[in-house]
């Protein structure tokens, strides 16, 4: 998923600036319509000391008016390959943190990494890079998109890579990434798909049922093992029918299940999109970007493992067959898209950009809300949904832009 060195596209213009005048100063931000998890509070405030949100302000505080505007928690991004011209499944430590870069101006303040299919050895070391950036907090885990899927549903995968899921062989990639595991995208159908299954729940790695062929019937015994996600429902999986309901309707019906959803305007009809919301409610929607290098950087020519990418007008295709190939979508974009297209309520839409997917990493008791005690991970959005500022951990990443 590196750029390929002829690629096209401009990064973002530099607007992050991570510490402005009152860096290290408490800090109060007043008169914002303020998201908490008991709703929307006009003419709010919200106090950081440090890194987190409290309930006081201290005497030195230093206040800051943003009237006006919405504040609402960070985004949390559960499958994400890359951004800014950068790979997750290919780049660098530089490169990569370039990507995690990108998206965090998006206001993605934590993002799980996702690689694509490859080889076995290949992932495996890319398995033992990636933790140590998640052992630094850089990332919050990773995710094996592959090469455990299926070739009837393998989307912008490299066919030659793709395997059964040998429950030996996730073993392998779990092991490699060190306890940094977060979720396995799988074909459960698939020989050893149901052990692989077992496996990952034993271990606390989220199974996730993407990229399938499955029927309903094989899809509720996936669940029944332990599966807990869908790859970004409809995407990759036969479609719903009326006498053979395939995975679809078993993933959205049952409570276990969280939803992922690309809400990008190509990969969803909108109709499709409130059918999940309707059946799943937005503590089981999941709001993914599935990005990849173009992702805030621009049009062009990339590299999806071996396959090769043409980005145009922003949409990702495989350049042999037109297959989408992932998205250039970041999370602000999805975020806006909801409340001003899809029509859903602003709780709603935080509630399926953080606290679900939030809760589902283990990590709701830190992220995915603003509550005291938990990190300073925010987003400053104008009346209109544009972002206007990012603070993660109490730094600005983008500083208020108040003018």
């Amino acid at each position: 998923m590196a750029a390929h060195p002829g690629a096209r596209g401009t990064a973002r213009p530099a607007t992050d600036n991570p510490r402005p005048a009152t860096a290290g100063h408490p800090t109060v931000l007043t008169g914002a319509t303020v998201v908490l998890p008991t709703g929307a509070v006009e003419n709010g405030r919200l106090v950081v000391d440090g890194t987190r949100i409290t309930a006081a302000a201290p005497k030195n505080a230093h206040f800051i008016d943003v009237t006006g505007h919405w504040l609402i928690p960070g985004f949390v991004d559960l499958h994400n390959h890359g951004g800014g011209g950068a790979s997750f499944t290919s780049g660098s430590v530089d490169d990569i943190l370039k990507g995690i870069h990108t998206h965090r101006l998006h206001g993605t303040t934590t993002l799980v990494a996702s690689t694509v299919t490859g080889d076995m050895d290949f992932l495996a070391r890319r398995a033992g890079l990636l933790s140590e950036l998640a052992e630094q907090g850089e990332i919050a885990g990773i995710h094996f998109e592959g090469p455990f899927i299926s070739p009837c549903r393998k989307g912008a995968h490299s066919e030659e890579l793709l395997r059964d899921p040998d429950p030996a062989e996730v073993r392998k990639l779990i092991d490699a990434a060190r306890g940094r595991a977060a979720m396995v995208t799988l074909a459960t159908e698939r020989p050893g798909g149901l052990d692989s299954v077992r496996l990952l729940a034993e271990h606390g790695v989220i199974a996730a049922i993407g990229h399938t062929d499955a029927t309903y019937e094989q899809t509720v015994e996936a669940i029944d093992a332990g599966a807990t996600v869908a790859t970004h429902l409809f995407n990759a999986m036969p479609p719903l029918g009326h006498r053979s309901p395939g995975p679809i309707a078993a993933l959205l019906e049952d409570d276990r299940v969280t939803v992922e959803l690309i809400n990008d305007g190509t990969h969803l009809h909108p109709a499709a999109l409130q059918l999940a919301f309707h059946r799943a409610g937005a503590r089981r929607v999941a709001f993914i970007t599935d990005a990849m290098d173009a992702a805030g950087f621009g049009d062009g020519r990339y590299w999806l493992g071996p396959l090769e990418v043409e980005v145009a007008d922003g949409v990702a295709r495989l350049a042999s067959d037109g297959t989408i190939a992932g998205s250039t979508l970041t999370l602000d974009r999805a975020f806006q898209r909801a409340v001003t297209v899809d029509g859903l309520s602003v709780e709603d839409a935080v509630t399926a950009l953080s606290a679900t997917p939030a809760r589902l990493l283990g990590m709701d008791d830190r992220i995915g809300s603003l509550e005291p005690g938990k990190d300073a991970d925010l987003v400053l959005m104008d009346a209109g949904f544009e972002l206007k500022g990012v603070m993660r951990r109490g730094e600005w990443v983008v500083g208020p832009q108040l003018g």
